[in-house]
């Protein structure tokens, strides 16, 4: 099959969801552009800014599309073939991902820009808000160790993307530089446009190719920047620790919008390499219903794997966490909620087009990062010639490693954020105990741990990420029900992600507890798994009380 056809096909399918689907879940919710949001009516200049859409589309881009929906495909084609992945990525983000990313915002929006977890105790139950939060926070210091350590391990002296590379300088370094100087151009555009009062076609015009130079400018100075994976991975966390507690404006919304545009440019790269590069299909179609190299069965586990490329809970978090106290106008729900997910399903699609081109002896023993920079530097060699093949394998290793990057204080600020719902404290008392809480044990665990412990921890985030999905759909769902609206968009989506991660948390927390030998990384996560079903049951069950009460 023509890989070419493929990617347009996939292309009008995400055109007409947007159009078609997406608006008719608008007017189910009624948008108005002239109602008050949150971001007007509870102002704080912190945390409540009102935000132009473009400029946050770009940080709501970047926050939600991480590492999951590039390793997520790439992973399930080696284990099932790309049929089966490309799918669900198709299906998963049109009906489901896609649905649960707008219905979390407009229902955060209509909640004066509160959490999902707040509004779960508000429409199920104040026992149900509870484990709710109890349960977010789990899977957002699962997602805060797995990403920290990623990150931190691509900061070392060398990345796997540049193993045997022939190059001048130090591939790790220059990792750590250009992010490191990333995060200050950031910052400089946080206090042009605050205090210059820039335009934002200025300010991008301005500070968008500075983020792009940083890469090179971290291949210059690569050689000072050079610490051990440790060291890395608690400055990481100091550095969330800070962006946690500053105002959005300084650092959240500038960084996203600039690694906004480091997404767009790989999505633009890997459009010149799938219609201009001349690339077959190499990988199979369909690998069988097990997979060989694990035994995984296709079901649950192909839906798990991919994760963030069709649906992620996490995107929740996003929506309810920080996007919901920037929207500026109600419309802007759809472009920036449903458009967003969809834009990632097709980040996911290009992950996937990398590894469909590559042999199976091109992939043998790589990793999906090794694999998604090598592709996107194959792509970019179409455009700036074979000759500087290292360098934009140089790029793609750092492209991967800043949408890493990109979530983390974000998922430290959500960390927060649930922490002073929990105990009612608003001040900066509250933050400050928040931001403590939600890092400390990531410290712990990372401090700990031997370098690469995110591998041991990625299969559980992936699986609890899911569930996070189907029980914000829930509440979702109850909040509509009571309203008297049509919920079969957002009931049979639930019904179908709770079984399906449920299914594959039952296996995880059985093979756990097989294989553990005492108090080690098995036994965490057994333990984790097992109280993450409990708390999701529990949930739904009180929401399934909920729902009779109403009805008699």
């Amino acid at each position: 099959m023509n890989l070419a056809l493929l990617a347009a096909s996939f292309m009008v399918l995400l055109t007409l969801a947007y159009f078609v689907y997406g608006r008719w879940l608008a007017r189910q919710f009624k948008l108005n552009f002239n109602a008050q949001t949150p971001a007007h009516t509870k102002e704080d200049g912190i945390d409540f800014v009102p935000t132009q859409p473009f400029y946050l589309f770009g940080q709501h881009f970047s926050a939600i599309a991480a590492a999951g929906p590039i390793a997520g495909p790439i992973v399930a084609c080696q284990l099932f073939g790309w049929l089966p992945a490309m799918l669900w990525i198709a299906l998963g983000v049109v009906m489901i991902g896609a649905v649960h990313d707008f219905v979390s915002l407009a229902a955060s929006v209509r909640h004066e820009g509160q959490s999902i977890a707040e509004i779960a105790k508000k429409q199920i139950s104040t026992k149900a808000g509870l484990a709710m939060l109890g349960f977010i926070w789990v899977a957002l210091l699962y997602i805060i160790v797995a990403f920290t350590d990623i990150t931190a391990s691509s900061f070392v002296s060398v990345i796997e993307e540049l193993q045997g590379a022939d190059i001048d300088f130090n591939p790790g370094g220059a990792v750590a530089a250009s992010s490191v100087i990333y995060l200050g151009v950031a910052l400089l555009m946080g206090l042009a446009q605050r205090f210059l009062k820039l335009p934002l076609w200025l300010l991008t015009l301005i500070f968008v190719p500075a983020a792009f130079a940083a890469s090179w400018i971290g291949t210059e100075v690569s050689t000072y920047f050079i610490l051990p994976a440790h060291a890395w991975a608690m400055l990481i966390l100091v550095y969330c620790a800070i962006g946690t507690v500053v105002p959005v404006w300084l650092l959240l919304q500038p960084r996203g919008f600039l690694g906004g545009f480091i997404l767009y440019f790989a999505l633009i790269v890997g459009l010149i390499g799938i219609f201009f590069g001349g690339y077959e299909i190499q990988q199979p179609a369909f690998k069988g219903w097990v997979a060989e190299a694990t035994g995984a069965h296709l079901f649950p586990f192909l839906f798990v794997t991919i994760a963030c490329g069709a649906c992620s809970g996490f995107h929740g978090l996003v929506c309810s966490g920080t996007t919901s106290k920037q929207i500026d106008r109600e419309t802007h729900v759809h472009p920036i909620g449903y458009g967003a997910m969809l834009a990632e399903g097709f980040v996911a699609f290009i992950a996937l087009a990398v590894i469909m081109v590559m042999t199976t002896q091109d992939i043998q023993g790589l990793k999906p990062g090794t694999i998604y920079g090598n592709g996107i530097g194959q792509f970019l060699t179409i455009v700036i010639g074979k000759e500087h093949l290292n360098l934009a394998i140089t790029l793609g290793a750092m492209a991967f490693s800043t949408f890493v990057f990109d979530t983390l204080d974000v998922s430290a600020r959500l960390g927060r954020y649930l922490v002073q719902e929990l105990t009612g404290l608003r001040g900066r008392g509250g933050q400050v105990l928040g931001t403590v809480l939600t890092l400390g044990i990531p410290a712990a665990i990372l401090f700990y741990s031997g370098e690469g412990a995110w591998l041991k921890y990625w299969t559980l985030f992936g699986a609890s990420n899911q569930l996070l999905a189907a029980l914000t759909l829930l509440a979702v769902t109850c909040w509509l029900y009571e309203a008297r609206q049509r919920i079969a968009y957002t009931l049979l989506p639930m019904c179908f992600v709770l079984t399906i991660t449920l299914w594959a948390l039952v296996d995880l927390t059985i093979a756990n507890f097989r294989t553990t030998s005492g108090l080690d990384v098995a036994m965490i996560n057994g333990v984790a798994s097992a109280t993450l079903i409990v708390l999701a049951i529990y949930i739904n069950i009180e929401g399934l009380r909920r729902i009779r009460r109403r009805l008699s």
